[in-house]
């Protein structure tokens, strides 16, 4: 018996029977012309139904999640019900995560946007549904001219101006690591900032010519790696205002022309910097400056002969503007590598316009959204998935950076925003967000999904029958995917209707099923193959007429697994939760 911390309240052993429903294709809201093959799908209906549709195939497919649920702020939101009180909230998300969880592939992460009012609790949650050994970071995202983050401070409160990105791999043994996020800021604007501010920019030095190499001699890395030595024998330095006087060049014009070749002397406090200082005394040079090669066992040199520059008696080594520095549409930017604080303020200026559907106090800015699935993802076969998909943001970035995407939606802005954005995205109609940056011009395609209705429906005399909407192909693909069967007709073998693992098949019949009727099917069967028969009745004697062979009766088979006739899992239990210590039986 061991102890562990876990987050509990009223209501939470209660956890729902989801019932496995079909995803039932809306052609005509389908939009397939420009794509036929398309993979992506809209989905209409209540989220933790859609999850459980989707667990049979898509199980550790999903490569980011990102979701952004309802924050139980006490606000009036147009779209939600976000007045869900703490258990109620709680006991809404733990089924739901526990699906993505299963959802994501091994390398696979979810986002989480949440606000500071449960914060706290969710991340209590995540660690026990995905494991605190698999939480990544927390983001601070400065987003305090949107939902959530405005306002407060009209009492004793700090105004708000943050909400939080909880990241949590699925297996933090498989998960790779990010892809690096940058902000760009325009270089010269960065230098006329640091002037402003009387602060000093300390790239003002061009290495215009780094003079003749002649090899001196090596030394060694800490691990026994040679690092060769060169002086450089004259060296043209010059700084850039020097350089602006003798060439009549503007300032921006010389970060222009030489901004692979501009750098600060800096005092690197490292262990090479060391080796070198020690070498320019064993080797007596007295050349002022002096470059060396090694090929670094880390870092992004890792692997390949790297060349590095240090200046004067201190050895002091040239940085390069270079590396923090790159040209984008020709322009030179300066780039900061961004941690876990990001500032989304300018973006949300335009969220209104985005996408062109209005969605009051709930959209999140395309850009934050392209951050995380540029960060997570890399190829277009990777698969990002909203469950939460509001006004369609995720689907549509997604869309724009040509991943496959999966959204789900369960209010009618389904239809109203969602399709209509992505509709757009798709005619290339849509040209703001990170349209430009994506150079996206139109294209691809998706397939809208409503959730089929419930499989057993309870008559006027309390007995339970199958679904009348359901046809002979509905009932077969239904019932393969709650014995967790793919459903895939064969056209040679009538029986082999859904396939499981090892030679094992199901079939679903509407047939009153007799011995004879088992006795032609054993017939065709081969050695090792296992066949689940399900149907609406049978003879008693069929019953264990074969080993092979299993029958079972429709829709007795299924009643005890899960929840019929349920539509909606917005639970009403109104306990508060209570952070606790308890004790686990495992």
């Amino acid at each position: 018996m061991a102890n562990k911390l876990e987050l509990t309240w009223y209501g939470k052993e209660n956890e729902p029977k989801i019932e496995p429903r079909l995803l039932i294709e809306n052609k005509e809201l389908s939009n397939t012309e420009n794509d036929p093959q398309t993979e992506n799908m809209l989905i209409h209906g209540d989220n933790l139904l859609a999850l459980k549709a989707l667990e049979n195939k898509y199980a550790g497919k999903v490569k980011c999640i990102y979701i952004d649920p309802p924050y139980n702020t006490g606000s009036a939101f147009e779209h939600y019900d976000d007045n869900l009180e703490h258990s109620q909230w709680l006991s809404l998300m733990k089924p739901r995560l526990e699906l993505l969880k299963n959802l994501l592939c091994d390398n696979g992460c979810i986002f989480l946007q949440i606000d500071d009012e449960e914060q706290a609790y969710l991340k209590v949650l995540c660690d026990e549904v995905f494991g605190r050994n698999n939480f990544v970071n927390m983001i601070s995202v400065n987003m305090k001219n949107t939902a959530g983050a405005s306002g407060g401070g009209e009492d004793k409160r700090l105004k708000k101006n943050c909400e939080y990105i909880l990241i949590y791999s699925k297996n933090y043994n498989y998960f790779e690591n990010f892809n690096p996020i940058f902000e760009y800021t325009e270089m010269i604007k960065v230098v006329e900032d640091y002037r402003k501010q009387n602060k000093t920019w300390h790239y003002n030095s061009i290495l215009i010519d780094a003079g003749k190499k002649f090899y001196i001699g090596s030394t060694e890395t800490g691990n026994g790696s040679e690092i060769k030595v060169y002086v450089r024998k004259n060296p043209i330095i010059k700084s850039i205002k020097q350089t602006m006087k003798e060439e009549n060049l503007t300032e921006e014009e010389v970060y222009y022309k030489y901004s692979n070749f501009i750098f600060e002397a800096k005092d690197a406090q490292t262990s090479i910097r060391d080796r070198v200082i020690n070498a320019k005394t064993n080797f007596k040079i007295i050349d002022d400056l002096v470059s060396i090669e090694y090929v670094p066992t880390t870092g992004k040199n890792k692997g390949k002969i790297y060349e590095q520059f240090y200046k004067g008696n201190k050895c002091r080594l040239l940085a390069w503007l270079k590396d923090i520095g790159e040209i984008r549409n020709s322009i030179l930017y300066k780039k900061d590598l961004q941690g876990t604080y990001w500032d989304l303020t300018a973006q949300i200026n335009n969220v209104t316009k985005e996408g062109t559907v209005i969605f009051p106090n709930g959209k999140k800015p395309e850009e934050l959204i392209k951050r995380i699935i540029y960060m997570s993802t890399t190829n277009p076969s990777d698969l990002v998935l909203d469950s939460f998909l509001g006004s369609g943001t995720t689907a549509a970035v997604a869309h724009k950076m040509g991943r496959k995407w999966i959204g789900i939606e369960m209010g009618d802005h389904a239809y109203t925003h969602c399709k209509v954005r992505l509709d757009k995205v798709i005619s290339g109609e849509d040209k703001g967000g990170i349209t430009k940056a994506a150079n996206w011009q139109g294209g691809g395609g998706y397939r809208f999904y409503e959730l089929a209705p419930s499989l057993i429906n309870e008559d006027a005399f309390g007995e339970y029958i199958i679904n009348k909407d359901y046809n002979a192909d509905m009932l077969a693909a239904a019932v393969a995917l709650h014995e967790g069967f793919t459903y895939n007709p064969s056209e040679e073998t009538f029986w082999k209707q859904s396939t499981g693992s090892e030679n094992s098949y199901l079939f679903v019949t509407t047939k009153h099923v007799t011995t004879a009727y088992l006795q032609a099917i054993a017939d065709t069967m081969q050695e090792g193959e296992y066949l689940i028969i399900a149907c609406k009745s049978f003879d008693k004697t069929a019953e264990n007429a074969f080993k092979n062979i299993v029958v079972k009766k429709i829709p007795q088979m299924l009643l005890s697994r899960c929840e019929f006739n349920k539509d909606n899992y917005n639970l009403n239990i109104v306990h508060p939760p209570v952070y606790d210590e308890v004790e686990d039986d495992d």
